[in-house]
């Protein structure tokens, strides 16, 4: 990378301006450029296994444990990684407890990734924490002060930070390739599938269902409430815009160019085409404005978009983001395509390196974050602000209203019903409760 690009990098990443300033001060635990990083990963589902994967493909990293409440996902990691066999453990506080540990990566279901994020970096742990890094905003915010707290290093798995394409592409729009930014639109078009009608019966033998509940209020065991049917269910899950959005709108956000919470959400939609559990929407349209206030040079406005029941999409793909400039549009999709039109919808020569997002170079960036006491490109910070504007737009979408929010306290304005959304009610004196919340 050259140091024009490392700069870029650099001051994107940094966001606010504290955001970088606590790594600088963080040395790695006991891990140095050949030496020794000691991982833990909790969450042994698709995602878990994959990551682990990536990361014992990393030179010097080591995955020693693995957890999850299923023991059948447990057994599937018997094999190891690169032939090294890792410990098991149900709860993760066995993990946790290790002193010889260094980081851990949380692939849990979402209600658990803020809760176990947090309890990691009291422990004196780094975090990999799989995307969105929280179930609401009031746990976010937690996140990041626990982050701050302790001096840890917290990796959001938003992989299109580290992915070459679109470090140049933002770069780009920042030089004003295609003028002022003022709008960015991301979509996330795709069909799923049903989870139907389930009812309350006993949890398999193998899945210690109040240890996969963890702070979460009481609810009786459904099929499809656990694995992959946790994604719609509202104590659970955010929806596919939590789920598969979150990537997109990252993007869109950044380069959009905003680094704080918008001011002003408008949404509609619902489940228009599903009959089944899922509490989450299958449509939605979902604006976000920046500026109201005049705290930033000009207003700007992000928009995304969701049809959980189509195949036919913009550019042929399902998920992208299109950016309007004063003088021109650019369209980029982390599945590795991009378009530049200049004014008229001149057609352009944007010279991009196309490729898709890149999990590899995100697990490295992340590595070397530890190593080096860097802040990584995906810091917890800039995972926040995107996370948020998942659950601030599966507010707006719920309420069916406008909402005028408060980016400073993190609170709507003058409406009650919306802030109880906010955060969330946890199950009394629950030992992963994070404080606080």
């Amino acid at each position: 990378m050259n140091n024009n690009r490392r700069q870029f990098l650099q001051d994107t990443t940094a966001g606010l301006a504290t955001t970088a300033a606590f790594a600088c001060s963080s040395p790695a635990i006991g891990a140095t450029a050949n030496e020794e990083v000691v991982v833990g990963l909790i969450g042994c589902g698709g995602r878990g296994s994959y990551l682990g994967g990536v990361f014992s493909n990393v030179k010097n990293v080591r995955i020693a444990w693995v957890s999850d409440a299923d023991k059948s996902r447990l057994k599937s990691m018997e094999k190891g990684f690169n032939g090294r066999i890792p410990r098991a453990a149900r709860d993760i506080r066995e993990i946790l407890d290790d002193k010889s540990v260094d980081a851990v990566i949380v692939a849990t279901p979402d209600h658990w990734h803020a809760p176990a994020a947090i309890l990691a970096c009291d422990a004196g742990k780094h975090v990999y924490v799989e995307k969105p890094c929280s179930h609401n905003v009031r746990e976010g915010r937690l996140l990041v002060d626990a982050a701050r707290r302790n001096k840890r290093i917290v990796q959001h798995g938003t992989q299109v930070r580290s992915t070459q394409m679109m470090i140049d592409a933002v770069q780009k729009l920042r030089e004003g390739v295609i003028g002022d930014v003022l709008v960015s639109k991301a979509w996330n078009i795709q069909r799923r599938g049903s989870i139907g009608h389930g009812r309350p019966s006993d949890p398999p033998a193998d899945l210690d269902y109040e240890l996969w509940l963890g702070p979460t209020p009481q609810k009786p065991y459904q099929s499809n409430r656990v694995h992959s049917g946790w994604h719609w269910w509202y104590d659970f899950g955010t929806g596919d815009m939590g789920n598969d959005g979150v990537h997109d709108i990252d993007y869109a956000r950044w380069g959009l160019g905003v680094e704080t919470h918008p001011e002003r959400i408008v949404a509609l939609g619902g489940k228009y085409f599903f009959d089944d559990d899922q509490e989450f929407p299958d449509t939605q349209q979902v604006t976000f404005e920046y500026g109201r206030n005049g705290k930033q040079d000009k207003r700007r406005m992000l928009i995304y978009e969701q049809r959980l029941w189509s195949t036919n999409y913009p550019f042929n793909v399902d998920s992208g983001v299109e950016f309007y400039g004063t003088k021109g549009k650019l369209f980029l999709s982390r599945r590795g395509k991009a378009q530049f039109l200049g004014e008229r919808n001149q057609p352009m020569e944007l010279n991009l390196q196309l490729q898709p997002q890149d999990a590899e170079s995100h697990v490295a960036n992340f590595i070397d974050a530890i190593r080096n006491g860097t802040s990584p490109n995906a810091e917890i910070e800039i995972g926040h602000l995107t996370a948020s504007l998942c659950h601030l737009g599966n507010i707006a979408t719920r309420l069916g209203r406008s909402l005028e929010f408060d980016p400073q306290i993190e609170q709507f304005i003058d409406d009650d019903e919306a802030n109880r959304l906010v955060g969330r009610s946890y199950r009394d004196d629950h030992w992963a409760t994070p404080k606080n919340a």
